[in-house]
């Protein structure tokens, strides 16, 4: 008989349910809830994504000290703030057991201009999002069984309906976000606590971080505060699209 842990991620947990039979709970603390995830899920293919926002790194720290070897992949859209750049390469020293991967496109910005026009951001963000962020996503999850994010129920609208284990019906995969019912003064004050670190941009009027031609600095915004306000400024647009359902 075929080991559980053997099976395809789809067989071992009914998609039709939210939550799999576990030993967690929806009152468990996110950091319970990654060690549970990693652990259970050991034998299949497991990442973490992140655009290395202060979520992300408060999940990246809870990954760590699981201590178990784990994939953190980001998509370089080669136009991330130097600050994010020197984040990623902050927490790639900290955190030994942590692979940071970049799977983002390889289309150069030359290339985009001469394919699609002049500041493709400005004139059509949907496409620049599409094929800086979600195509080259749609190939990571080619390959991936189990992928926690850093999604919370409280940073936008579109995502108030997040559940903390959930299957991801666009890339048919379960979906884990150990965040979801957490509020942004708690994330902050989890950094805080254990030392992680964070984009210093967090600090200068910037509660989310993307491009650079797509982020705005938000008069008046702290650290404790999450508004995705700053991003694509008068285009209508508030989300990429790398999650499906308006996110």
């Amino acid at each position: 008989m075929q080991s559980e842990t053997n099976l395809p991620v789809r067989e071992v947990i009914n998609p039709s349910k939210t939550t799999p039979t576990a030993r967690v709970s929806p009152d468990s603390e996110p950091g319970r809830i990654v060690a549970w995830a990693l652990e259970r899920f050991a034998n299949q293919r497991t990442i973490v994504t992140t655009q290395f926002g202060m979520e992300g790194c408060a999940l990246i720290d809870m990954c760590a000290r699981t201590r178990k070897p784990i994939e953190v992949v980001y998509l370089d859209t080669m136009f991330l703030f130097p600050e994010t750049y020197a984040l990623r390469d902050r927490l790639a020293q900290t955190y030994a057991n942590i692979t940071i991967i970049n799977r983002g496109t390889e289309l150069t910005p030359e290339q985009q201009t001469k394919q699609h026009g002049e500041a493709l951001w400005e004139h059509n963000p949907d496409r620049c999002c599409r094929l800086r962020k979600v195509e080259p996503m749609a190939r990571v999850m080619e390959d991936v069984d189990v992928w926690l994010t850093g999604l919370r129920r409280t940073q936008s609208a579109t995502r108030a309906n997040v559940q903390i284990i959930e299957w991801d019906w666009k890339y048919e995969v379960l979906k884990v976000n150990p965040l979801a019912d957490w509020s942004r003064p708690q994330v902050w004050k989890y950094i805080q606590e254990h030392n992680v670190p964070y984009n210093p941009l967090h600090e200068h009027g910037y509660p989310t971080l993307g491009c650079t031609h797509c982020t705005k600095r938000v008069p008046g915004s702290s650290v404790t505060d999450y508004t995705r306000n700053g991003r694509w400024q008068g285009k209508g647009k508030t989300e990429c699209g790398l999650h499906g359902d308006g996110i």
